[in-house]
């Protein structure tokens, strides 16, 4: 890479250049989707760990936390097995599609919002729960309020999550296929860029996923800072 390479990614910027941005479009529409997937069907079960005893509770703890660094090629490796035309879903056919790819980023997604629902929740007061059961309170009624009460753990969950997602690879490339203006993702794409010399694209690339990072973590810093009751405000 030369700076011939940084002023021609500075001009595909300052253009947007069409394959640019549909590139991008696809990465951020695969993570918002996966994420909210994520999101809905990991919330719940964050709550219930934060203010549940049962039985196995502990290990269900321990394996959620295990998970949150699952590597993305052997997620990309189980959802493969899933819908391949061999798996039990093949006959769907989702292979080397979007959905393929958000179901396997929503499976990298899922342990993460658990696990840092279920961290954040269990600083709430303990009684919370009790209190809105004996007040006669619905399961979603409570869980809808514990979420409330607890608004600044869950977001910063799903940020956390959406950061994750949005800046893999495994898993994109093996169920997307990385199929030009359909499943090529930012990843994927500077992968393949760079492998042809095009290293233009590949930095352009690079810079915007550094911008979408930044915007990332921004606004977990910004949760962390000015949650309600901090000392910050």
């Amino acid at each position: 890479m030369n700076i011939e390479s940084v002023f021609e990614a500075l001009r595909l910027l300052a253009v947007w250049d069409r394959e640019l941005a549909a590139i991008t479009a696809n990465s951020l529409r695969f993570a918002i989707v996966s994420t909210a997937i994520a999101a809905l069907i990991g919330i719940p079960p964050g709550v219930l760990l934060a203010f549940r005893e049962f039985p196995g509770r502990r290990a269900v703890i321990a394996a959620t936390h295990t998970l949150m660094g699952l590597p993305t090629v052997v997620a990309g490796l189980l959802v493969f097995s899933l819908l391949s035309r061999a798996g039990p879903l093949g006959r769907l056919g989702l292979m080397f599609t979007p959905t393929a790819v958000i179901i396997g980023q929503a499976v990298l997604g899922l342990p993460i919002v658990i696990s840092l629902v279920y961290s954040g929740l269990s600083r709430l007061e303990p009684e919370l729960a009790e209190t809105l059961l004996t007040l006669g309170a619905t399961r979603f009624q409570r869980t809808v309020k514990i979420v409330r009460e607890g608004r600044v753990a869950v977001a910063s969950a799903i940020l956390t999550a959406f950061g994750r997602v949005v800046g893999e690879v495994g898993t994109a490339m093996m169920l997307g296929g990385n199929i030009r203006w359909y499943t090529r993702t930012i990843t994927t794409a500077i992968a393949l860029e760079t492998q042809k010399g095009a290293f233009a694209m590949s930095v352009a690339l690079g810079m915007v996923l550094m911008a979408v990072a930044f915007g990332v973590n921004f606004g977990l810093n910004y949760l962390i800072r000015f949650r309600p009751g901090s000392r910050f405000q």
